[in-house]
């Protein structure tokens, strides 16, 4: 049984070229990585300036608007979520009051509501939400008052105004100019919430400037310089986030650019000059698998599911194709935390099967799969994983995103990472299942109080805890404007040493 297994093992990698077996040869578990997020996929928390060129930089895909009508002090409602006519008749805003944008471009947009219908005109100009898609009824432009942005008026497609004429009635049918409160097509616009993703920064720059801003950007984010640096300073490896647009260089689907292949080229270069290695993290799937802004979202709804399993799978192949015969190469991570219960075992199951044979038909690197976020057990893949080879489970943690964290003191915080998240780790790598990565973990936690030797025992805290990680862990980022974030500036200024 044993020489049976051990020629089944021997067929298996020698279909795969000489370049991958060295990759797995010279790969020294557990890795000291670092992810470097917002080079190949946009967050624009980590960088604000990358947006300061974008006329209304503020109303962007995903943007949340809530409407209140001045002459009623009533709030714009897509009655019962949607499916139906708008209304003016909500004395407070809460979901069905809030409409998301699809920038057209600067001046007009698209309205989606909490159904996920598209407002637009009926029969004598009546406001309603019943459209599956933006037509050309569906487009309204935001004309904002000088010296007073919020205060605004919704142009129709038919050129005249939305007012609302009661709280049941709303039309677009005025054809008057003034900004007085008594007017019924002036509205105090309120932005809920924005996303600052590759969807938003593309469509904000627009087909004309959005591949030169990217370009430079790619160009200057991340250099070879970086990878000397992290190399002089105890890493190892590198975690690239990348975009499901990458897999359709050099002419992606509008508004995405196309070029970021060539920069994951150049950190392969890089990578393997300094003597390092890359995980590929297939971070944003096309719908959506979480709806945060890094997922390469449109508007923030999470929409993946079954259907998207071939065109997603179709990425990781054009990755595994490009990349399996390089030295550098890792692991190739299949999707980046997918969020339940909107993605369901079922479906990521069957995508994960998919992705891993998709992976082998090009090398035998490391396979990935992301623990679901939410309400979902991070060892609910290890029978999965267990029918495959060199698959790793990621889990990703932060003392943050919670009031709990925020609530606990410093030491309490440093206790939590020695205490509970010793313990989880522990019952993953004891379960006998696949290898485990702490994928994503940082320097920053809920306090606002702490002290540099705060900070110091935070993060040296997660250092002992993380390094038994039978796959190694990945630091979030290697560069951000708030300081405790980026590995780079912590490693800079003595917060961390990893020599």
């Amino acid at each position: 049984m044993v020489y049976l297994a051990f020629l089944l093992f021997f067929n298996l990698i020698s279909c795969f070229p000489s370049s991958s077996h060295a990759q797995n040869a010279n790969l020294n578990l557990p890795l000291k990585s670092v992810n470097l997020g917002n080079w190949l996929v946009t967050e624009g928390w980590m960088q604000p300036s990358r947006f300061d060129g974008i006329v209304n930089k503020d109303l962007l895909d995903g943007t949340q608007v809530q409407f209140l009508s001045t002459r009623l002090n009533k709030y714009l409602c897509a009655e019962s979520g949607g499916g139906t006519i708008i209304v003016a008749n909500r004395a407070s805003a809460s979901g069905w009051e809030t409409f998301r944008l699809w920038r057209v471009n600067a001046s007009y947009f698209n309205f989606r509501v909490f159904f996920k219908q598209f407002v637009g005109l009926g029969n004598q100009g009546v406001v309603q939400a019943v459209l599956n898609g933006p037509t050309n009824s569906a487009t309204f432009e935001i004309v904002r008052r000088n010296g007073d942005p919020n205060k605004v008026r919704l142009r129709a497609s038919n050129g005249l105004f939305l007012q609302a004429q009661s709280e049941t009635r709303v039309t677009a049918d005025y054809r008057g100019s003034s900004w007085d409160d008594w007017d019924p097509s002036v509205f105090r616009m309120t932005i809920v919430t924005t996303l600052q993703g590759e969807y938003q920064i593309t469509n904000g720059y627009g087909p004309d400037r959005a591949p030169q801003v990217m370009q430079d950007h790619w160009n200057s984010y991340i250099t070879e310089q970086d990878f000397n640096f992290m190399s002089s300073n105890g890493l190892d490896a590198v975690r690239v986030p990348v975009g499901w647009w990458i897999a359709q260089d050099p002419n992606p689907p509008r508004p995405f650019v196309g070029g970021s292949s060539r920069a994951l080229d150049n950190a392969f270069t890089w990578a393997e000059k300094y003597g390092m290695k890359v995980i590929i993290d297939l971070h944003a799937v096309k719908d959506s698998q979480n709806g945060n802004d890094h997922s390469g979202t449109r508007d923030g709804f999470q929409e993946w599911g079954d259907s998207n399993i071939g065109e997603t799978v179709a990425v990781i192949e054009y990755l595994a194709a490009r990349y399996g015969g390089r030295l550098g190469l890792a692991a190739i991570e299949l999707m980046n935390e997918p969020l339940a219960p909107g993605v369901t075992f079922d479906a990521l199951a069957k995508y994960y099967r998919a992705g891993y044979d998709a992976v082998r038909q090009h090398t035998y690197a490391y396979v990935i799969l992301s623990a679901r976020l939410g309400p979902a057990d991070p060892q609910e893949f290890f029978s999965l994983a267990s029918s495959m080879n060199r698959v790793v489970i990621d889990v990703h943690n932060y003392n943050l995103f919670s009031d709990m964290f925020s609530s606990m003191s410093v030491q309490q915080n440093i206790d939590y990472i020695y205490n509970q998240r010793a313990s989880d780790l522990g019952r993953l790598i004891s379960a006998n299942g696949p290898r485990v990565f702490i994928g994503e973990w940082t320097g920053e936690f809920g306090r606002n109080d702490a002290s540099m030797d705060d900070y110091k025992r935070f993060a040296r805290a997660q250092l002992d805890v993380y390094d038994p990680a039978t796959f190694g862990w990945a630091y979030w980022t290697y560069k951000c404007v708030y300081n405790h974030w980026s590995l780079k500036w912590m490693i800079e200024n003595n917060y961390i040493n990893l020599n």
